[in-house]
């Protein structure tokens, strides 16, 4: 099986930063889109940054200029550097990535972390 495994979050104050990571370990064959989404109390989740298997990115208009999405090839890693952090962007954070197996090596199916807490307040 696959398992996606964030690390990173915690507690910083407004304009502060943050980077979060997320692993993905098992029975990896390929992984195509990796994503980070966030979920604050009382909404519903949404995509904060994906980046493509060539590298492509885009981002949520809420974070364009101070969020950076990475990916390591060789660490089946993904990345968030969050930078100006403000108390809006108080969630959990889930990464998500699009990724095909050896048990299944055409078809790819999306995996989820368990999600990291990053508060932001003074």
């Amino acid at each position: 099986q696959v398992q996606l495994v964030e690390s990173g979050g915690g507690l910083v104050q407004p304009g502060g930063s943050l980077r979060l990571s997320c692993a993905a370990s098992g029975s990896i064959f390929s992984i195509y889109d990796m994503s980070w989404h966030r979920q604050a109390p009382g909404k519903q989740r949404e995509l904060v940054a994906a980046v493509t298997r060539g590298g492509s990115t885009n981002y949520a208009n809420s974070v364009k200029g101070r969020f950076t999405i990475s990916k390591d090839n060789t660490k089946n890693t993904v990345y968030l550097q969050m930078n100006s952090l403000k108390p809006e962007d108080t969630a959990v954070y889930y990464c998500s990535a699009n990724i095909t197996t050896i048990r299944t090596p055409i078809v790819a199916y999306d995996y989820w972390g368990q999600g990291t807490q990053v508060t932001v307040s003074s």
